[in-house]
């Protein structure tokens, strides 16, 4: 069984920044493609952003060079710095473990998610 628990949402004006956390339980976690999706009320679930175990990452054109996806493999833990956000990055944020290789597809690890509210 593999665990997702995802960190540091909350309430940030635009303009602000905020950093995600997820951590899994999973001593494998090295091998895991990890991806960030959200989903805003009315809307799909839509990829955020997606790192591979090789380090090449996948990014929504929305967010491109204001959002920035990590890993740090000694940690078990994939993050999500969010800089500049707007009003429209709004949404439910969840993590996801065993993504593609080339980060198309979700994995079937889903964490519970985190709420993001940016204010205008």
């Amino acid at each position: 069984q593999v665990q997702l628990v995802e960190s540091g949402g909350g309430l940030v004006q635009a303009g602000g920044s905020l950093r995600l956390s997820c951590l899994v339980s999973r001593t494998t976690f090295s091998t895991f493609g990890m991806g960030w999706y959200r989903q805003a009320p009315g809307k799909q679930r839509e990829l955020v952003a997606a790192i591979n175990p090789g380090r090449t990452t996948k990014y929504a054109d929305s967010v491109k060079g204001r959002f920035t996806v990590s890993r740090d493999n000694a940690k078990n833990t994939v993050y999500l710095q969010m800089d500049s956000l707007k009003p429209e990055d709004t949404a439910v944020y969840f993590c996801n473990a065993g993504t593609s290789w080339d980060l198309t597809s979700p994995g079937p690890y889903w964490g519970q998610g985190t709420q993001v509210t940016v204010s205008s």
